[in-house]
C-alpha cells in the first residue's frame, strides 16, 4: 500500500465521456508531473466509438490543455495512453482487449496490475464486470481493483443487485467506490481537526455542541444532465452520498488506528445510528425544493421545468433541507442540518459547528448580543477553518464583538492543492480504500433515504417551484430550523 510510484495499468470503461475529459485524463496528468506515476504505466481507454491510438491521444492531450490552459509540452505522457472499441456485450471484443493489455504488461513491466475505472451509465456495470470476470481480464499475477463512480444503485433494493453482480468477479476489498467528496482536502482534514487538537475533541459531543450544520449549495442549475437528474433528484444526487458522508466524519468515534478499516467501521456505526424516519415523519424531518426562474449573477435563468430534458410537470426536487438525529451516547440531542440544491445564491460547501452558550454569560447584561462560539469548516471553494470567537471592543466599554480565527489552505498552497480525483486515483492505485465507500456504508445511507424517497416519489409537491433561482432555499428549509430555536448560519461567513 506504501508504494510510492505504483506500476499499474489503467483500463477507464467510457473514456471519451465527460468524466474521463474533465477530471481523469488531467488527474492522471498531474500524477505524472508530480512524479507520482513511474514510467511504467499505460491508460487504455475503452469506449463504443472507432478511434485509433493517434486519434485518442490527441483527445486526451485536448483536455489536459483544455484543464491546464498551456499547451501540452511533454508527449510522452501521452504515450502511454491506448484506445479499444469495445461493444460491452460481446465476448470477442473483451477477448482483444485481454490481448492488448498482456501486450501492454509486458511493454511497459507491468505485473499484471489493473484498475478497472467504470465511468459510465450503471446499468452497464453488471455486465461489464461478469465479462471482465469470464473472459479472464480479472485472472493476472498482479493485483486488480475496480472503480465505480455513483450513483451505486437507485435504492436500496438496486444496490444489493448491483453489489451482488460486481462480488461475482471482484472481493469487496478490491472495489472501490468513490465520493469524490472523501478526495476534497478539507473533507480529509475533518479528521485531524477533530482528533490531533486537544481544545476540540473534549469538546465533541451533546454536552458543549447545540447543532451541526452542513451547506452545499450550487449555483449551476442542471445543465445538460436533465434525463440523469430528473430521474434522481438532489436526494439521491447529494444527501445519498456526499452529504450523508461528511455526517459520519464528523460524529464518528475516534477510530483504535488510523486504517482503512478502523476508519469506517466507526463511520459505518453512526450511519446505523441515524434516527430512521417513518412515512409520517418525513414532512417534520425533511423539506424539498424546485427552483423556479430568477436571476445567478444578475442574469436571468429559466426554471428547473424549462430545462432541457426536463418533464415540464417534473415532481423531481433539486433542493433538499433535513433534519438528522444521531442516536447514540456521544450526539443524543444534537440535531444535525443538513441543505444542498442547485441555482442557489453562490457554489459553497461549508460546516458549521454552533457550540452552546456558556450557562451563565455575565456579558449577555453589557451587550446587545453576544454571539455563539461557531467553527466553519470551508471545504469549497475555499479551503480552510474559521474559528468564531466574543473579544471586547477596544475603547472603555464592557461591550463585546464577535472575531473570527481564520486559516486559508488555498491561500497557501494555492493552485498546487491537488484535486480531488487525483488523490483518489493515487489512492487506489496504492491500494488505499481509506476514502472509498465500503458497501455496508451504502447499504445504511440508503436504508435511511429510501422512506424519504418513496414518499415524495408518490406525494406530489403541490408548491413546486418553491424557491426562486439565486436565492438560499424555500422558506420551509428556514423554518425547520426556526421550530429548534436555531436558524442557518450565513455562506459568506457574517454573523
Amino acid at each position: 500500500m506504501n508504494n510510492v510510484n505504483p506500476k499499474s495499468l489503467i483500463v477507464i470503461f467510457g473514456a471519451t465521456g465527460d468524466l474521463a475529459k474533465r477530471k481523469l485524463f488531467p488527474s492522471i496528468y498531474r500524477l505524472y508531473q508530480k512524479g507520482k506515476l513511474s514510467e511504467e504505466f499505460a491508460v487504455v481507454g475503452v469506449a463504443r466509438r472507432s478511434l485509433s491510438d493517434d486519434e485518442f491521444r490527441r483527445y486526451v492531450s485536448q483536455s489536459i490543455e483544455d484543464s491546464t490552459k498551456q499547451e501540452l509540452s511533454d508527449e510522452s505522457f501521452v504515450s502511454h495512453f491506448y484506445y479499444h472499441s469495445l461493444d460491452v456485450t460481446s465476448t470477442a471484443s473483451y477477448q482483444e482487449l485481454k490481448s492488448l493489455l498482456e501486450r501492454l504488461d509486458a511493454a511497459y513491466d507491468i505485473p499484471g496490475n489493473r484498475i478497472f475505472y467504470l465511468a459510465m451509465a450503471p446499468e452497464f456495470f453488471g455486465t461489464i464486470t461478469s465479462h471482465l470476470k469470464s473472459e479472464g481480464l480479472t485472472a493476472t499475477d498482479g493485483w486488480k481493483r475496480l472503480v465505480i463512480e455513483k450513483p451505486f444503485g437507485h435504492d436500496l433494493k438496486s444496490a444489493q443487485q448491483l453489489n451482488k453482480e460486481i462480488r461475482q468477479a471482484f472481493s469487496e476489498k478490491e472495489i472501490f467506490r468513490i465520493d469524490h467528496y472523501l478526495g476534497k482536502e478539507m473533507v480529509q482534514n475533518i479528521e485531524v481537526i477533530r482528533f490531533a487538537n486537544a481544545i476540540f475533541e473534549p469538546l465533541w459531543n451533546n454536552r458543549f455542541i447545540s447543532n451541526i450544520q452542513i451547506t452545499s449549495s450550487e449555483t449551476l442549475g442542471v445543465e445538460d444532465r436533465g434525463r440523469y437528474y430528473d430521474h434522481s433528484g438532489a436526494l439521491r444526487d447529494m444527501v445519498q452520498n456526499h452529504m450523508l458522508q461528511m455526517v459520519a466524519l464528523l460524529a464518528m468515534e475516534p477510530p483504535i488506528k488510523l486504517s482503512t478499516d478502523d476508519i469506517r467501521s466507526e463511520k459505518v456505526k453512526v450511519l446505523r445510528a441515524l434516527r430512521p424516519i417513518t412515512h409520517d415523519e418525513v414532512d417534520q424531518y425533511f423539506v424539498r425544493g424546485q427552483y423556479g426562474r430568477g436571476f445567478i449573477r444578475g442574469q436571468e435563468v429559466v426554471g428547473y421545468r424549462e430545462e432541457n430534458n426536463v418533464d415540464p410537470t417534473s415532481n423531481t426536487e433539486t433542493f433538499v433541507a433535513g433534519k438528522l438525529m444521531i442516536d447514540n451516547f456521544r450526539w443524543a440531542g444534537v440535531p444535525f442540518y443538513i441543505r444542498t440544491g442547485k441555482r442557489m445564491t453562490e457554489k459553497s460547501t461549508k460546516i458549521v459547528v454552533q457550540f452552546k452558550d456558556i450557562p451563565m454569560n455575565l456579558y449577555y447584561r453589557t451587550s446587545e448580543s453576544v454571539h455563539p462560539n461557531l467553527l466553519v469548516i470551508h471545504i469549497q471553494p475555499d479551503e480552510g477553518i474559521t474559528l468564531h470567537l466574543n473579544a471586547k471592543k477596544s475603547g472603555e466599554s464592557m461591550k463585546t464583538t464577535p472575531i473570527k480565527l481564520d486559516y486559508c489552505n488555498n491561500c497557501i498552497d494555492g493552485i498546487n492543492t491537488p484535486e480531488a480525483y487525483e488523490k483518489l486515483l493515487y489512492d487506489c492505485m496504492r491500494g488505499d480504500a481509506t476514502n472509498f465507500t465500503h458497501w455496508d456504508e451504502v447499504a445504511a445511507s440508503w436504508s435511511f433515504i429510501d422512506p424519504i424517497s418513496e414518499v415524495w416519489a408518490n406525494t406530489k409537491a403541490a408548491d413546486f417551484p418553491n424557491y426562486e433561482a439565486g436565492s438560499m432555499g424555500p422558506k420551509a428549509a428556514d423554518e425547520l430550523l426556526q421550530k429548534d430555536g436555531f436558524h442557518w448560519w450565513p455562506l459568506n461567513g457574517t454573523i
